[in-house]
């Protein structure tokens, strides 16, 4: 406690997505709110272990509602594999005065949030990932801003390779999940979509371009997700293999940043307002997750070992409206 009054931690970590400050502004104003102090923690798992934190009041998350990336900024933490630094994390979040923490990120940082709570912090996961790989939850923070940015720079890309009777193949992030090549390249109208959940061959893409050539269509759009890699050497073997002019596109990452859309800013002030309220209530190890269009909880063990597949059907259609 701090003051005499109960006190919430609040990190960001792993990659960055447009939404965190929104969900840091809602756990923020909500221990306000319910007479607790909220406590940003800097960079991270990094922050526990260098005691770098500072407390938050209401002007200090003010206008950051519409901003991409984190006020509190975010990092990768490799010493939390260790039990030693845990340990060090554990004992200065007790010396800080924590009483609990809520953790703005993906599976990795759940992880981090489950050690914690092990060790007797009460930790609350927040699903704050562009990838929407994290399966106990529908949604993930970051994901449409980071989906609708992928696409009005593929609306560009399809513009010059309209222009040019080109073939574009498009490299988006997602990590080792999909889900955003899948959703992006249906609604841009890509002639194939290549993940790894649903890998295609060089010539099973070029019989795509084919197929869609022989409706009238003269460019393409081939959207590989970042985990199938190897997207320079894709589109030279579809030039050589189909002589159609073929350039490669790695948007990396400018798919992170920018204000956050309506959705995103919505979503996070929701998990952000619900975590605290768990804290509240005494509960820890625990992730937000919506599940059929509603805000809950899992037990933080239980939602690591959840898998979470493409939409099949969504795939369906995508090959039936090339």
């Amino acid at each position: 406690m701090i003051d005499g009054k109960k006190c919430i931690g609040i990190l960001t970590s792993g990659g960055d997505a447009p939404g965190m400050n929104a969900a840091i502004r809602s756990a923020v104003r909500t221990a306000l709110y319910n007479d607790m102090v909220p406590v940003g923690i800097i960079r991270g798992y990094n922050g526990l272990l260098e005691k770098n934190y500072r407390i938050m009041d209401s002007p200090s998350v003010s206008n950051i509602l519409k901003k991409g990336g984190t006020i509190l900024f975010t990092a990768r933490c490799k010493e939390f594999y260790e039990e030693k630094y845990r340990k060090i994390a554990y004992q200065n979040a007790v010396e800080i005065g924590l009483d609990g923490l809520v953790v703005i990120g993906g599976d990795g940082s759940y992880n981090g949030a489950s050690y914690l709570s092990q060790l007797g912090l009460p930790c609350i996961g927040i699903p704050g990932t562009i990838d929407n790989d994290i399966a106990c939850t529908e949604y993930t923070i970051g994901y449409d801003t980071a989906m609708n940015t992928v696409l009005e720079l593929m609306d560009k890309l399809n513009d010059t390779s309209q222009s040019h009777h080109r073939c574009t193949v498009v490299e988006v992030m997602g990590r080792h999940a999909g889900h955003m090549a899948l959703c992006t390249g249906v609604a841009c109208g890509a002639a194939a979509i290549v993940t790894e959940e649903e890998p295609m061959d060089i010539n099973e893409m070029c019989e795509a371009i084919f197929y869609a050539r022989s409706r009238g269509k003269h460019h393409f759009i081939i959207v590989v997700s970042e985990g199938v890699g190897e997207t320079d050497k894709i589109a030279r073997d579809i030039e050589s293999l189909t002589g159609i002019d073929t350039r490669a596109a790695i948007l990396g990452h400018v798919q992170r940043g920018g204000s956050p859309t309506l959705r995103d800013r919505v979503m996070a002030s929701e998990m952000g307002n619900y975590a605290v309220h768990l804290l509240a209530n005494g509960k820890g190890n625990r992730v937000v997750a919506m599940k059929d269009g509603k805000i809950t909880d899992f037990d933080i063990q239980e939602a690591l070992k959840m898998h979470k597949g493409l939409d099949m059907e969504l795939y369906r259609v995508m090959q039936e409206i090339v």
